[in-house]
């Protein structure tokens, strides 16, 4: 019999047909999208194995405790700089600073626990465990004591932990726009919810990372001005998903870091130089009324901190946001170069002691 006799039939045949195509389209678009996240997160994983082929290691891998730590030193002299990054950035932030003041004296920038090239470990990273990791690093690199150690952010945190468990490895500090303890506690509440809500999207980051996103849109290939001598360790560590994970460590810690180092302090005589950003130069992506409330915070904290010597002293770096060593490197290495010769020379003008200068 002809299809034509049958309409019903022939309407629910077609009816069929249509579902199964139905049924099948979302199983088809899994699985392409399997295949693309798949492409892209190979894309991320071969690309950040071919740039670290290219790089090589700068400077050295030590053993820290079972896990490998990296240390990149250069330069000759005493006292010997170690630079401690801030949250989320490896050695490389130094660019600007550590081949000017190579020229000066032996400088060492290192990568903790899951930045750079230092291995990720298990367990909280926090002010304490943080500073017996440096400790360790540079006593298995031989690191000739007593040397300055330098920090960015974060970092003025672990500075502290450092000076109050290892004073006799001290000749100097240098603070460069540092975090002060439990300071979530004094900036105001607006800006605390701001940050949060920027942790609350950092798996997002990562999944996106991983998959290969932020490559394919060319964020991991961006090298700034400056920074053109570092470009291929730059390049080999750009979009590492694992970094993620670390930065959240060092935060899921801020507090415990902040306990510990709360009473660290004061440090006798060590000389103290301290580098803040200029308070008129505002965040531009915080809301301008949060941003100049926390600057005027901020300014005072920067202040106390030259409390923590009878040796201290304190410069507003114009022009610069909190990448002072960035923003105003010419400052940071002249600053820097005059600290370690009134170290050397073991001579610290009186009338500049508990000062601060804008310049």
């Amino acid at each position: 019999m002809t299809s034509a006799l049958h309409p019903k039939r022939d309407k629910l045949i077609d009816t069929m047909k249509r579902s199964k195509i139905l049924y099948k389209f979302p199983a088809a678009l899994a699985v392409a999208c399997i295949v693309i996240a798949a492409a892209g997160a190979a894309y991320n994983a071969l690309s950040l194995r071919h740039y670290r082929d290219v790089a090589g290691i700068p400077g050295q891998l030590y053993d820290v405790n079972g896990y490998s730590m990296h240390l990149y030193c250069t330069g000759q002299g005493t006292p010997a700089i170690v630079l401690s990054a801030g949250l989320g950035d490896d050695f490389t932030t130094w660019a600007k600073v550590q081949p000017e003041l190579s020229k000066v004296t032996r400088v060492c920038s290192y990568d903790r626990a899951g930045f750079g090239w230092s291995q990720s470990r298990p367990g909280g990273q926090d002010a304490n465990a943080i500073a017996v990791q440096l400790h360790q690093l540079v006593s298995a690199a031989g690191v000739q004591r007593p040397f300055v150690l330098m920090g960015h952010s974060i970092s003025g945190i672990y500075l502290r932990s450092y000076a109050a468990h290892y004073p006799n490895d001290l000749a100097g500090l240098v603070f460069v726009d540092g975090a002060t303890p439990l300071q979530d506690d004094r900036v105001p509440r607006e800006l605390v919810a701001i940050q949060d809500q920027q942790r609350k999207e950092m798996p997002w980051q990562e999944l996106l990372m991983t998959l290969g996103w932020y490559r394919i849109k060319g964020m991991c290939t961006e090298v700034d001005p400056g920074f053109e001598g570092y470009s291929r360790w730059i390049l080999a560590d750009s979009c590492v998903p694992s970094q993620i994970g670390a930065v959240e460590n060092e935060l899921d810690s801020e507090r415990t870091s902040g306990a510990e180092t709360l009473h660290a302090g004061p440090f006798g005589s060590l000389p103290i130089l301290i580098f803040s950003r200029d308070s008129k130069v505002l965040p531009s992506n915080w809301p301008p009324e949060v941003a100049k409330a926390n600057a005027l915070v901020w300014t005072q904290m920067q202040e106390e901190a030259k409390g923590l010597s009878d040796r201290s002293r304190r410069i507003v770096a114009k022009g610069s946001d909190h990448y002072v060593h960035v923003d105003r490197a010419d400052l940071v290495n002249k600053e820097v170069a005059a600290f370690i010769a009134h170290i050397r020379n073991n001579q610290f003008p009186l009338e500049e002691n508990h000062t601060t200068i804008e310049e």
